[in-house]
C-alpha cells in the first residue's frame, strides 16, 4: 500500500506531459502538430483519466484505513533553514484531486466539440491541461511555500484562460481585471506566510498546527499578530474564491470560452480558495476571531452573491453570481466549523455548477447561428425561449442542475445545503435567517434562468443570408402597429419576434399580438422567396452531450455519498468515513449521524422556501402570467436598452442594484481607481512642479547670480579689497551689536 502511494506524484505531473508536448509541438513540427490536434485532445483525457484512475484508488485506500502518506525531500538546507518540497496524500487531497479530473475530463471530452472550429484550439489544450496540473499541485502540496508557487501558477493559468481571446478588447480587459484583483489577494497570503514563518520557524502543516497552537495556549506570542497574519492568509482565498469584496472579477472572467468558465467555477480557481481554508483550518480554529470572520465574509457572499443574480440577462454572468452565492455558503460552513458540511456542498455544487456551464454553453452553441456569433447576443436570456423543443437533451439536464442548486430532493445540492442550513441555526439565528432567505432566493434566481431560456416560445428568429452581400432587416412590430419596414445593420438584430405568450380569456390583446407576429413571419419569408428558410436552434453534437449526460447522473447521485444514515444502523455514509482525520483533528465526531425526524423538519422547511422561490419566479417569468412583462422586456431592450421593467419602486430598486452589480465595481471605479490615478496625477504635478521646481530653481537662480555677479567685476584689486572689507565691517558690527 505504501509501494502505491510513493507514486503519488504522478497526479500532478501526467497532465504537464500534455502541455510540455504541445508546446514542443508547436515550436518543432508545427504543421505535423497542426494536423495532429485531434491527437493531442485524446492524450490530454487519456492522461487526465490516468490520473482520475490513479486517485480514486488512493481514496479508496484512505476509505479502507490508510489515511495519510507524507514524501518529502531536501530543497535547500542552509545553517539553522531548510526549505522541503514534497506531496501530502490526505482525504482532503483525494477529495479534490478527484473532483478536479472528473470535472476536468467531461470539460476536455465537450471542448473537443466546442472549440474544434477555434483557430487556437492547440493553445486551448496547453491552457487546460497546465490549469490542471497547477490545481493539482496545489492540493498535494506538502508546505505553505510550494502552496503558494501553485497559487500563482493556477492564477496564471486562469490570467490565460479568461483571456483566450485577447484580441477581444473586452476579454483582455476581463483577464487583467481578474489578475490585478487576485494580485491583492495573493499579496496578502504571501504577508500571511511569512508572519506565520517568523512566528513558528517552518513552512510544513503539521508543524505550523501544533506550535501556533501551543503558543496561543500557553500565551506566547502577541495574538493581535497571529489574528493578522491569520487574516492575510485569509486574504488569499477571498480574492480567488470571488468573496467579498474581492469578488468582482467574477462575472467578468465568463469572456473566456464556456468550458473555461466551468472549470474555473466547478474544479479550479474558485475552489482554490476554499480548499486553502479547508487546509489550514486547524490554524484558522485556535486563532481568536478568524472563524467569526470566515463566517461573516461568507454569509455576505451567500446574500450579494443572490442579490446579483436577480436581474442579469447573460446567461453565464447569472451563473457566475450563483457560483459565488454558493461558494459563501462553503466558507460560512468553514466559518462555523462545519468541515463535512462545507466539504460535501463543494462536491455536489462543482458537479451541478459544471453541469449548468456546460449546459449554458450547448444553449449558446445553439443560439449563435441564429443571432450571431457576440457573447452580448448569444449569451443573452431575453433572445432566448421556447427552447425545449431544439434541445431537449440540454433542457433536461439544465433543468436537473438548476432544480439541485435550488435545493430539491433528492439531487445532490439538497443533502449538503441543507445540511449548512442546520448548522448555521446552532451558530448564529441571524446567520440562519439571511442563509434560508438566500436559499429562497437561489430558487427564484435558478428558475428565472431556467425560464427565459426554455419556457414559451422562441423571442427572436434570425436569418442568415451567406449569399447576400448587403442583406436587409427589418424590425417586426409586437404591439400590431402598422409601420414601414425599417432596414438596420446586418449584423444587428433584425426579428423581433416574440411567441412567448399563452392565451387566455382576459388577454385579447395578446391573441391579437400573436397573429400579428405570425402575420408578419410569413410575409417576410415570402419577401425573400421560398428557397430561403430561416435556422432554428439545434442540439449539440453527441461529444457535447455525452458530459451533460454523465454529469447529469453525478447530480442524481453524488449526493448519496453524505446521505446521514445513521451509523449505529448502517455504516454507508462513506464521506464521514473520508473525513475522520480531518474532523478528528478539529475535535469533531468523526461518526455523523442524524435523527432522522429532525433531519425531515428540517428538510421540509428548507425544501419549502426553494419550492417558494420556483413559484414567484414562475410568477414573473412564467408564459402564462407575464406574457405583457415579457413582451415589455424585450420592447425595451431592443428600441432604448436595458432598463426598469417593474413600476413598483421597491422593484425597481431591487432591479437596479442587481443589474447594476450592486454598484460596487462603481464603487471601485470611481473611488479607488479615480482616487488612486487622481492621487497619482497629484503625486507627479507635486513631483514635476515642487521638487524639481525647487531643484531647477536653485539652478537657474545659481546661473542668473553668477552671470549678474560677473557684470560687477572691474578687474582691479582695491575695489575688491574694499568690498571684502565692506563686507567683514558689516557682519562684524551685526555680531558685536547681538552680543552686547
Amino acid at each position: 500500500m505504501e509501494h502505491t502511494y510513493q507514486y503519488a506524484w504522478i497526479i500532478p505531473f501526467l497532465p504537464l506531459t500534455v502541455t510540455i508536448s504541445i508546446v514542443f509541438g508547436l515550436l518543432i513540427i508545427p504543421t505535423a502538430t497542426k494536423n495532429l490536434h485531434r491527437m493531442c485532445a485524446f492524450i490530454s483525457i487519456l492522461m487526465l483519466s490516468i490520473t482520475m484512475a490513479f486517485s480514486a484508488n488512493l481514496s479508496l485506500q484512505q476509505i479502507n484505513g490508510s489515511f495519510i502518506y507524507q514524501y518529502l525531500w531536501s530543497w535547500t538546507i542552509n545553517n539553522d533553514f531548510s526549505l522541503e518540497f514534497g506531496y501530502l496524500i490526505d482525504p482532503l487531497t483525494s477529495i479534490m484531486s478527484i473532483l478536479i479530473t472528473t470535472v476536468g475530463i467531461m470539460v476536455l471530452i465537450y471542448s473537443d466539440n466546442y472549440m474544434s472550429h477555434d483557430q487556437g484550439y492547440l493553445r486551448f489544450f496547453a491552457y487546460m491541461s497546465f490549469s490542471n496540473t497547477s490545481m493539482l499541485g496545489l492540493v498535494t502540496s506538502s508546505n505553505l511555500i510550494q502552496i503558494y508557487i501553485f497559487w500563482e501558477l493556477v492564477g496564471m493559468c486562469s490570467y490565460l484562460l479568461i483571456g483566450f481571446w485577447f484580441t477581444r478588447p473586452i476579454a483582455a480587459s476581463a483577464c487583467q481585471k481578474a489578475f490585478v484583483t487576485n494580485r491583492v489577494g495573493d499579496f496578502g497570503l504571501l504577508l500571511g506566510i511569512l508572519g506565520f514563518y517568523w512566528i513558528t520557524g517552518s513552512f510544513e502543516f503539521r508543524d505550523l498546527f501544533e506550535i501556533v497552537k501551543n503558543l496561543i495556549h500557553n500565551n506566547e506570542v502577541n495574538s493581535l499578530f497571529a489574528t493578522l497574519c491569520a487574516s492575510f492568509l485569509f486574504v488569499g482565498a477571498i480574492a480567488k474564491s470571488a468573496q467579498f469584496p474581492l469578488h468582482v472579477w467574477l462575472p467578468d472572467a465568463m469572456e473566456g470560452p464556456t468550458p473555461i468558465s466551468a472549470l474555473i467555477h466547478a474544479a479550479t480557481m474558485v475552489a482554490a480558495g476554499i480548499f486553502l481554508v479547508a487546509r489550514l483550518l486547524p490554524l484558522f480554529i485556535v486563532i481568536p476571531y478568524i472563524m467569526n470572520l470566515i463566517s461573516l465574509i461568507g454569509v455576505i457572499t451567500v446574500l450579494l452573491g443572490a442579490t446579483l443574480a436577480l436581474a442579469q440577462g447573460d446567461i453565464k454572468k447569472s451563473l457566475a453570481y450563483s457560483t459565488m452565492s454558493q461558494l459563501g455558503y462553503i466558507m460560512l460552513a468553514l466559518g462555523m466549523g462545519s468541515y463535512r458540511a462545507a466539504l460535501f456542498h463543494l462536491i455536489t455544487h462543482a458537479y451541478s455548477k459544471a453541469l449548468l456551464f456546460l449546459g449554458s454553453g450547448s444553449i449558446i452553441h445553439s443560439m449563435e447561428p441564429i443571432v450571431g456569433y457576440s457573447p452580448d447576443k448569444s449569451q443573452n436570456m431575453v433572445l432566448m425561449g421556447g427552447l425545449t423543443k431544439y434541445v431537449p437533451i440540454t433542457r433536461m439536464t439544465f433543468l436537473l442542475g438548476t432544480l439541485s442548486l435550488c435545493g430539491i430532493p433528492p439531487l445532490a445540492c439538497f443533502w449538503s445545503k441543507d445540511e449548512i442550513l442546520n448548522d448555521s441555526w446552532l451558530y448564529s439565528p441571524i446567520f440562519a435567517i439571511i442563509a434560508c432567505f438566500t436559499a429562497g432566493l437561489t430558487g427564484f434566481y435558478m428558475f428565472r434562468m431556467y425560464l427565459l431560456t426554455f419556457d414559451g416560445h422562441l423571442r427572436v428568429n434570425f436569418k442568415n443570408y451567406s449569399s447576400t452581400k448587403n442583406g436587409s432587416f427589418f424590425l417586426i412590430s409586437l404591439w400590431g402597429k402598422d409601420e414601414a419596414p425599417k432596414a438596420v445593420n446586418r449584423n444587428s438584430f433584425f426579428a423581433i419576434i416574440n411567441n412567448n405568450v399563452s392565451l387566455s380569456s382576459s388577454s385579447k390583446d395578446t391573441y391579437k399580438i400573436y397573429y400579428n407576429v405570425i402575420n408578419r413571419i410569413r410575409c417576410f419569408s415570402t419577401y425573400f422567396g421560398k428557397k430561403d428558410t430561416y435556422m432554428y436552434p439545434h442540439e449539440s453534437d453527441n461529444t457535447m452531450l455525452f458530459p451533460l449526460l454523465i454529469l447529469g447522473l453525478f447530480t442524481l447521485f453524488i449526493g448519496s455519498i453524505g446521505i446521514p444514515f445513521d451509523q449505529r444502523v448502517v455504516d454507508l455514509d462513506i464521506l464521514s468515513k473520508w473525513l475522520t482525520p480531518s474532523t478528528n483533528l478539529l475535535h469533531q465526531n468523526s461518526n455523523y449521524s442524524v435523527d432522522w425526524y429532525e433531519f425531515f423538519t428540517n428538510a421540509i422547511f428548507s425544501v419549502s422556501l426553494a419550492l417558494f422561490g420556483l413559484l414567484m419566479a414562475y410568477f414573473f417569468y412564467g408564459s402564462v402570467y407575464s406574457s405583457f412583462q415579457n413582451l415589455y422586456l424585450i420592447n425595451s431592450f431592443f428600441k432604448k436598452g436595458p432598463k426598469r421593467i417593474i413600476l413598483d419602486p421597491i422593484k425597481n430598486l431591487i432591479y437596479d442594484w442587481s443589474y447594476n452589480r450592486g454598484y460596487i465595481d462603481i464603487f471601485y471605479t470611481k473611488v479607488l481607481t479615480m482616487g488612486v490615478r487622481g492621487l497619482a496625477e497629484l503625486i507627479e504635478f507635486f513631483n514635476r512642479h515642487v521638487i524639481d521646481g525647487i531643484t531647477n530653481g536653485v539652478g537657474v537662480g545659481s546661473f542668473f547670480i553668477g552671470e549678474g555677479i560677473k557684470y560687477m567685476g572691474g578687474g582691479r584689486i582695491s575695489s575688491y579689497l574694499f568690498l571684502y572689507f565692506s563686507y567683514v565691517s558689516i557682519f562684524l558690527f551685526i555680531f558685536l551689536f547681538n552680543k552686547f
